[in-house]
């Protein structure tokens, strides 16, 4: 029983080890096949490998389902929850199967199960896709190719390569278009394709030396891919070309005399093939004679022929020669020319000059037709080649007189300045009329003696000088230099102030100038409200003998400064006293109360005055124009109104800084039926004649009047007066025209002739109008007086009154 039961347990054991090993080979002999291209996207599903392979999806993860490829990366994998085969990395067949040379690329990978164990074998076949072009092995093919290689040769082209399969790979070859070559698609091992290149036309490489072609491999896949290469054939020389003279006979004239190794010719001849089948060697041919090759050497490497012998007229005029020009091929080929030589007579004799006198140095102002210098000429040759003329450049002031024969004089023709030319190279050149004509000259020096013939000269006529007033005595104001171009003590200048009195003042008081360098300086300090300006002249004179000068008009003008207050002219009033106004207190609204004006000596930029009110008792009763000084009221009295106001007016210039005057108003308001005189109201039926202020107009027109008067008078006195015996002298610099007019006292002169601004000086501050210089005989000049306080207001031209001035 035991032995039974033992031999059943060994049947048994036997049967389960059949079985498994069954399984085994069940499972190692069953393949799952796919087939996918290559490129495809990761995550793209490959197949369901649980429906493939009849697996429950539930239980993959369980089992442990993994996935093991063999001998390569990772490049599919298996999703437990799906049971899909997937991508997980892009897949490159020409990478993965590159070591193998079938067409056909496998991936193999196993499907491990656990619980039970279970293998399953995956192949996924790798599909090509045409995603390569053809590639050479190298971008450009070179070849070299004889000239003497027949039609239909054939060369060898190196092929391309395609890593794609099958139909993908390379099909076909092309070739650009060529007269000489076409190609010839081969097949060789495993239906790979390679070009071989067919001579259809000889080649000539003097016609063409090098052929570009392009060879093109186009793959079969669809779009077809292709790639190019360049093709370079270098067509190699033989020597089928003689070498050729530029012309079968030459003919070429040479001088009699010509020195040993002049150039005579150079023979070229040219070969169209290269290298040593180009090199050319020269020689005369057994044709020409002995006595020829004696005259002339023929250099065998460039072909230059040059004399050898002296040649002689006389002796011997014509050479023909026989040159042969051989290359240094193995079978030399050779080509010849015929040269003549033709042998002239020369003009061998240079013609001769001979200086028989010359004088230098001459003074510049030497007389026209003064001769200068005597020569002769010469040449020994006869005929037209001993024939000699002679001249001198045409761009000087001299000319040539021929004397007798071969004899010359050279004359003065126009007249000579040192300034502009201090000397002069005179040549001489002589040439004779030989062909070619031969020339000899002489050079010499003239030099001229400087006269003292320039007058210094300023760069300007007149000069504006402006000083400021107020300047420091010895200031320099400017440098006035003149330039004489003479030379030496004529150009040694020494300036100098023409004397001329100014209110009997000297100019050499107020002014001084550097005699050597003409530096003027300020004597004094000036002040513009008593000189404005100065006009005088300043000389410039030379050495030389006799001396030349020139002189100068410098006018001085001194620039105000911003020295002097605003003086108070109206409302009068003693030194620091108030000035006491009655109105009353009926007073209209806009009636001037008072007029303020105020006077400036400076010029009218500072002298614009403007008016402020500095204190005031009611703002808003009195208004003060700031250009004219009109004190207004804004409005009518009230019974609150105080009966006392005290109104404390600025006026202030427009100078930086700027200077100004006050002035105290004491207005007391009366209980009256008369209103205030103002220009926008009528006049009252009842008017106090003797007021304040009517008190003052009447007092400045009477003064007025009077001046005028006494004007008229005087000027009719003058005019009856008996003329003196001699001649009337117009008047003269510094004289006093007009003395405390009332017409130009502070005021301002205009007038509309410039010329007016040079002849008379206006010092309105002392009413005065004196002469700058002489006035000529019967002018007359009308200029306009505008009163200095009306500034710049809109009254200037109302106040503006006209002086005449006549002589």
């Amino acid at each position: 029983m035991e032995t039974f039961v033992t031999m059943q347990s060994c049947k048994r054991y036997v049967l389960l080890v059949i079985l498994i090993l069954f399984f085994a080979h069940h499972i190692s002999t069953s393949v799952t096949h796919y087939s996918i291209p290559e490129e495809m996207k990761e995550g793209s599903v490959v197949a369901n490998l649980a429906t493939d392979l009849s697996l429950d999806v539930k239980t993959l993860n369980q089992r442990k389902m993994r996935l093991d490829i063999i001998g390569n990366k990772k490049y599919l994998d298996v999703n437990k929850e799906t049971g899909e085969l997937y991508v997980v990395e892009k897949i490159d067949r020409e990478y993965i199967c590159a070591a193998k040379s079938s067409e056909s690329c496998y991936l193999r990978m196993e499907v491990i199960l656990e619980n039970p164990l279970r293998i399953f074998n995956i192949e996924v076949e790798i599909l090509d896709m045409n995603d390569n072009a053809p590639q050479f092995r190298r971008d450009a093919i070179y070849l070299d190719i004889s000239e003497a290689t027949p039609k239909g040769e054939r060369f060898s082209l190196s092929n391309a390569v395609d890593p794609d399969v099958g139909s993908n790979s390379v099909k076909t070859y092309h070739l650009s278009d060529s007269e000489h070559f076409n190609i010839e698609v081969q097949t060789g091992r495993e239906d790979s394709k390679f070009a071989d290149l067919i001579l259809k036309k000889t080649l000539d490489r003097e016609q063409q030396a090098v052929h570009n072609l392009i060879l093109t491999a186009v793959d079969g896949g669809i779009p077809a891919r292709s790639g190019t290469a360049s093709v370079i054939v270098q067509v190699l020389d033989t020597n089928d070309n003689a070498p050729t003279f530029e012309k079968p006979i030459y003919s070429v004239k040479i001088m009699e005399n010509s020195p040993i190794g002049s150039l005579v010719i150079h023979l070229n001849a040219t070969d169209l093939d290269e290298g040593s089948n180009s090199d050319i060697t020269y020689s005369y041919s057994l044709y020409t004679s002995e006595k020829t090759q004696e005259k002339f050497n023929l250099n065998p490497s460039t072909g230059e022929i040059t004399v050898k012998g002296m040649l002689n007229y006389e002796d011997f005029r014509i050479y023909d020669m026989e040159v042969i020009a051989t290359d240094k091929g193995v079978n030399s080929l050779s080509g010849q020319c015929t040269l003549k030589i033709v042998v002239e007579d020369m003009n061998d004799n240079h013609p001769e000059i001979s200086v028989k006198s010359f004088q230098s140095p001459v003074s510049e102002n030497i007389e026209l037709d003064t001769v200068i210098a005597v020569v002769s000429v010469n040449d020994k040759d006869s005929g037209d080649n001993g024939v000699v003329d002679l001249h001198i450049p045409d761009n000087m002031p001299f000319k040539l007189r021929e004397s007798s024969d071969n004899y010359y004089e050279l004359v003065v023709s126009e007249p000579l300045d040192r300034e502009k030319v201090p000397e002069y190279e005179i040549t001489f050149t002589v040439t004779d009329r030989g062909s070619p004509p031969l020339f000899d000259n002489e050079t010499m020096t003239l030099e001229l003696l400087d006269v003292n013939d320039n007058v210094p000269q300023f760069p300007q006529s007149f000069y504006t000088i402006r000083v400021m007033e107020n300047n420091a005595p010895g200031a320099l104001l400017s440098s006035l230099t003149a330039f004489d171009p003479d030379l030496h003590e004529n150009q040694y200048l020494v300036y100098f102030i023409l004397e001329k009195e100014i209110a009997n003042t000297s100019m050499s008081m107020l002014f001084s100038i550097n005699p050597e360098n003409g530096n003027l300086y300020a004597l004094k300090t000036f002040d513009y409200e008593i000189e404005k300006e100065f006009l005088f002249h300043i000389e410039a004179r030379d050495s030389g003998s006799p001396p030349l000068s020139s002189n100068v008009t410098v006018h001085i003008i001194i620039v105000d400064q911003n020295d002097n207050a605003p003086v108070i002219v109206s409302p009068w009033r003693a030194h620091g006293s108030v000035v006491e106004e009655k109105i009353p207190r009926s007073t209209d609204k806009g009636s001037l109360v008072a007029k303020v004006i105020a006077l400036d000596t400076d010029s009218v930029h500072n002298s614009r005055i403007t008016y402020q009110f500095l204190q005031v008792t009611d703002a808003t009763l009195f208004s003060l124009d700031q250009y004219n000084g009109e004190i207004r009221t804004m409005r009518m009295f009230s019974y609150r109104d105080p009966r006392h106001q005290r109104l404390v007016v600025i006026a202030k210039d427009n100078g930086d800084p700027a200077l100004s005057a006050t002035v105290t108003i004491k207005l007391s308001t009366v209980e009256t039926a008369v209103k205030a005189y103002s220009d926008m109201t009528e006049v009252p039926l009842e008017y106090d004649i003797f007021s304040d202020l009517n008190l003052y107009l009447v007092i400045g027109l009477g003064s007025v009047s009077f001046l005028l008067l006494i004007t008229i008078l005087v000027t009719i006195v003058l005019k009856c007066q008996k003329p003196k015996p001699s001649k009337a002298a117009p008047p003269c610099r510094n004289s006093v025209i007009s003395e405390r007019n009332s017409t130009i006292a502070d005021s301002t002169l205009v007038s509309n002739d410039a010329y007016w601004y040079s002849l008379f000086l206006a010092e309105t501050r002392k009413g005065k109008l004196v002469v700058r210089q002489p006035v000529p005989k019967g002018s007359r000049y009308i200029v306009s007086s505008i009163p200095r306080s009306t500034g710049m207001s809109e009254t200037s031209e109302s106040a503006a009154s006209t002086l005449q001035v006549g002589v």
